[in-house]
């Protein structure tokens, strides 16, 4: 299966609509948060009614700049994972959304309990060699959490989930400037970079006949 990856794209649809061949080529489209421009909530519906119109499987969850309420409309479309457990041709599809609080000036920052308590959910799987985690805020001490400076800044406790859950897949946003792609033990990170700077990426997974689930690609791009 192929997916497009996409995170943060901030109100602005121009790339959108620059990425029909990539949503023609992909089985799903996975978005990791951040749909609304800073303090301009109106921008969040224009862009969700794009992506819905670009792909009929999206699966999504919210971003730190995203109003906590804007979840419910993506619950409405069916395109939220946030908090839930989604089953889809032998996949399993999770997520976590918001930011952790530290500047306390967008409308979705979280506690470390919080960002993991939406992913309760997951410790009741007995495996989750086929599941793919949408996480807005990246693991802490990977290529996908570094600001200027060489500062880590992501979650302690989202990296402590994935070493030790290890599901097949994280993808995550929120920090623009760390777009990249990693692994945690067998788990592979992706973080594709912000749509509203032209940067996306592609994940393409695989079954194989004893039924195990593997990262066949990843590949990070850019419309600029």
């Amino acid at each position: 299966m192929r997916f497009l990856v996409l995170s943060d794209i901030h109100g602005d649809k121009k790339y959108l609509e620059l990425l029909d061949e990539e949503f023609a080529l992909a089985d799903a489209v996975l978005f990791a948060g951040d749909f609304t421009r800073f303090e301009a909530k109106e921008t969040a519906r224009p862009v969700l009614n794009t992506l819905v119109k670009k792909h009929d499987s999206l699966f999504c969850i919210l971003g730190n700049c995203d109003e906590k309420d804007f979840l419910k409309e993506l619950e409405n479309l069916d395109v939220s994972v946030q908090g839930d457990l989604v089953f889809r041709d032998g996949l399993a599809f999770a997520g976590s959304g918001g930011g952790l609080r530290f500047t306390g000036v967008t409308p979705f920052e979280r506690t470390e309990e919080e960002l993991i308590g939406d992913l309760n959910i997951i410790k009741e799987k007995d495996s989750c060699d086929n599941l793919i985690l949408l996480i807005h805020h990246p693991p802490y001490d990977t290529k996908l959490d570094t600001i200027n400076g060489n500062v880590h800044v992501g979650s302690k406790a989202v990296r402590s989930f994935i070493e030790e859950h290890q599901p097949l897949a994280v993808i995550s946003g929120h920090i623009h400037e760390s777009f990249a792609v990693d692994t945690l033990g067998r788990t592979v990170l992706i973080n594709p970079g912000s749509l509203a700077e032209g940067r996306y990426g592609i994940l393409e997974v695989q079954r194989n006949a004893q039924d195990e689930w593997t990262v066949i690609k990843t590949e990070l791009k850019s419309l600029d």
